[in-house]
């Protein structure tokens, strides 16, 4: 069986990023992506496409008239009006009065203009098969298994670092993210993982600029433990995980 085969090779690496891939076939892919550039470049797309899923939503507190509202329909006793229509014609009973009728139209006639603005509220938007613009960073530890996956849109100021497995940090150490830039110099901090996280989860760090201006000439991230989150102009410890930096586009 070819492994590598284009489609075979997509499926694998969504299974593997999602952790739905287990056992033996976890392990021989993990062995792929050992010996293959490809199969990294496969996860870390799939990284990035599904990197959005994980990423937090800010809490929003409904107005207290929402609740009201909610308190009257529920608990409310019934109207008085609620006994008259209990004697209304039975053809009125059955099929509504004519403003029941008109209130179904206008609400009919609300969901039409609502699912052609916004038909990502219902998930009936269009599905974009293209990745957006990204770089995107699989890291790698001594044995080659892969460890952290980075990714950030081009134009964005943020990066979301996803833990593939467990990052042993000892205590009073942070893990420590770097840029390799393709020119030999002088590696420079990206921010702080924070290795208590689940692995499956993704933390989002802020970064001092643009992706674009910052990952444009760089080719390889890494990890090192420092003794403090690392500020401009401080050389990098030895690394403990690193791989590849890409673009997407």
């Amino acid at each position: 069986m070819n492994l590598l085969q284009p489609e075979r090779l997509d499926a694998l690496a969504r299974e593997y990023v999602l952790g739905t891939l287990t056992g033996g076939a976890r392990r021989r892919f993990e062995r792929l992506l050992r010996e293959h550039f490809a199969a990294q470049q496969a996860v870390a797309a799939w990284g990035e496409r599904l990197a959005h899923l994980a990423r937090p939503v800010p809490p929003r507190t409904p107005r207290p008239a929402v609740w009201q509202g909610l308190e009257q329909r529920l608990f409310a006793k019934p109207a008085p009006a609620a006994a008259a229509a209990a004697r209304a014609p039975w053809w009125q009973r059955v099929f509504g009065s004519a403003n029941t009728w008109g209130g179904v139209l206008a609400g009919a006639l609300v969901c039409v203009v609502v699912l052609r603005q916004q038909p990502a509220w219902v998930g009936a938007e269009t599905v974009q098969e293209a990745l957006p613009a990204s770089y995107v960073g699989l890291l790698l530890d001594a044995e080659g298994k892969p460890t952290v996956l980075a990714s950030s849109r081009r134009h964005g100021r943020q990066i979301s670092v996803k833990l593939l497995q467990p990052l042993v940090v000892p205590p009073g150490r942070v893990a420590q993210l770097w840029a390799l830039p393709k020119d030999g110099s002088a590696p420079f901090p990206v921010g702080v993982v924070d290795a208590a996280a689940k692995p499956g989860s993704t933390q989002v760090l802020a970064l001092p600029d643009a992706a674009e201006k910052l990952f444009f000439g760089v080719s390889r991230l890494g990890v090192s433990l420092e003794a403090a989150p690392a500020v401009a102009g401080a050389a990098p410890g030895p690394f403990v995980v690193s791989g590849h930096c890409v673009k997407l586009w």
